[in-house]
C-alpha cells in the first residue's frame, strides 16, 4: 500500500478511547488530587508527607513515560490521546507549581514563567495543526525533565545544604523552558514564512500556465 494511504480501520482505531495507554492517561489526571493532599496536608509542614507527595508526584511522572512507550509500540496511538496526554502532563505540573506557591515554597514568578510558556506554545500549536506543521523542537524533552527534576526538589524537605544547588537547578530549567520556547516561536515564524512562500510560488506556477494556455488558445 503506497505511503501517506492508511489501512482499513485505521481511522477507526484512532478513534478508540478505551484502551491501556488512555488508561494510564486518565489515571495520571484522577491521581492529581491525591498528590496535592501529600503536599498540602499540615501546611506542608511534616517531612513524610511531602516524602509522600515526591513519590505520588514521581509515579504519576512515570505514567507519561510507559504510556507514551506502550502506545507507540503496540500501534494504540489515539485521538484521545495524543489530545489529553498533553494536557495531562501539564496539568501535573501546574498542580505541584500551584501547590508550592500556596505553601509559599516556589516562587510565583516560576510559575508564571512555566505555564506562561507552556500555554503560549499550546496555542501555537493549535493554530500551526491547522495548517498541517507543526515544528518540532529537539529541546523540548530536556526542558521537560529539567522542569520535573527541578519542581521535585522543592517538594523533598532537603537539607539546608542542597537548597542552594536545587535553587541553581532551578534557575537551568526555567532557562531552557525561555530559550526553548523563543525557539520554538522562530522555528513556527520559519515555518510559516516558508509555507507562505510555496503558496505564493504555487500560485505563480498556476497563473503562469493559465496565461501559457490562453495564449496558446488565441
Amino acid at each position: 500500500m503506497p505511503r501517506g494511504v492508511e489501512k482499513p480501520g485505521d481511522d477507526k482505531a484512532r478513534r478508540v478511547i478505551f484502551n491501556l495507554p488512555n488508561a494510564l492517561t486518565i489515571l495520571r489526571i484522577l491521581a492529581l488530587p491525591f498528590c496535592a493532599w501529600a503536599l498540602l496536608a499540615e501546611n506542608g509542614e511534616s517531612a513524610n508527607l511531602r516524602i509522600l507527595a515526591w513519590f505520588a508526584f514521581f509515579l504519576v511522572a512515570m505514567t507519561d513515560v510507559i504510556d507514551g512507550r506502550l502506545a507507540r509500540s503496540s500501534n494504540q496511538i489515539t485521538d484521545f490521546g495524543e489530545l489529553w496526554d498533553p494536557i495531562a502532563d501539564k496539568a501535573l505540573l501546574a498542580t505541584a507549581m500551584i501547590s508550592l506557591n500556596y505553601l509559599s515554597l516556589l516562587p510565583i514568578w516560576v510559575t508564571i514563567i512555566i505555564l506562561g510558556r507552556e500555554i503560549a506554545v499550546t496555542l501555537l500549536r493549535l493554530v500551526f495543526l491547522k495548517r498541517g506543521v507543526i515544528p518540532a523542537n529537539r529541546g523540548g524533552k530536556l526542558k521537560t525533565l529539567s522542569q520535573n527534576f527541578a519542581i521535585g526538589f522543592f517538594i523533598l524537605p532537603l537539607p539546608e545544604y542542597l537548597l542552594l544547588p536545587r535553587d541553581i537547578f532551578l534557575g537551568f530549567a526555567v532557562f531552557l523552558t525561555l530559550y526553548t520556547g523563543l525557539k520554538y516561536f522562530q522555528e513556527a515564524l520559519i515555518s510559516a514564512s516558508s509555507g507562505s512562500a510555496n503558496e505564493n510560488s504555487s500560485e505563480g506556477k498556476r497563473k503562469k500556465g493559465e496565461q501559457s494556455l490562453g495564449q496558446q488558445d488565441g
